[in-house]
């Protein structure tokens, strides 16, 4: 692994103020515009950004523990209509009347950042957002994770985990549910993991993957 991740603390909370805020979160993303998304597609595959390329099977990912946020969006016919997003520092924001169109109102979200530090995404940073309660569930329980972490261990509060799902037939007749699993494998510092020597490799046009949505 290589020295991609290097979050910094520069005029961020204070470790334990981020293990509070952790805690705190209710349910709760959107992103900035020009990031990419993180997204399980129906098939329970990780894939990522417009051409929906497949996360690589094995890969780590760090996950910033000052990225978490939390808030409201909402949704018509598959195009954001509106997002209300805080950092979890922040209390929730307050909502007025949904968006005209917007199917199932304000909905509640949580979203993180994550940095990809091995295989062949190394490099590569999205934001994993999602209002179903499985991901909710998921981001959740990684938070508080990281604010026992925080509190425990402050000098390495970055889990770098793998991705995967369970699933379930649901009872409502919708078919059967996947939910995301983020597991984590290690913990490393806000400058990331201690590069490794690497040998120079011949450059090859890059193959990327792409599952078909």
């Amino acid at each position: 692994m290589t020295a991609v991740v290097k979050f910094g603390a520069a005029n961020l909370p204070a470790p334990s103020g981020l293990a509070s805020a952790l805690r705190g979160m209710g349910a709760t993303a959107a992103a900035p515009s020009g990031v990419m998304f993180l997204r399980m597609d129906k098939t329970g595959h990780w894939v990522y950004g417009q051409d929906s390329v497949e996360v690589e099977d094995g890969s780590l990912w760090a996950v910033n523990p000052y990225s978490f946020v939390h808030g409201f969006v909402a949704w018509g016919d598959g195009t954001m209509l509106g997002s209300k997003m805080v950092p979890i520092s922040e209390p929730l924001p307050d909502l007025g009347p949904a968006p005209a169109g917007a199917q199932q109102g304000w909905q509640k979200q949580i979203g993180f950042d994550l940095a990809c530090i091995s295989g062949e995404d190394e490099g590569t940073n999205l934001r994993f957002a999602g209002t179903s309660m499985g991901s909710i569930k998921a981001s959740g329980a990684l938070g508080m994770l990281i604010a026992d972490r925080v509190d425990n261990e402050p000098a390495t509060p970055v889990p770098v985990v793998s991705l995967s799902s369970d699933s379930y037939i649901s009872k409502k007749g919708y078919g059967r549910i996947y939910n995301p699993i983020f597991s984590v494998q290690s913990w490393i510092s806000l400058d990331g993991p201690e590069a490794e020597p690497v040998a120079p490799a011949p450059e090859e046009a890059p193959t990327r993957r792409r599952r078909r949505v």
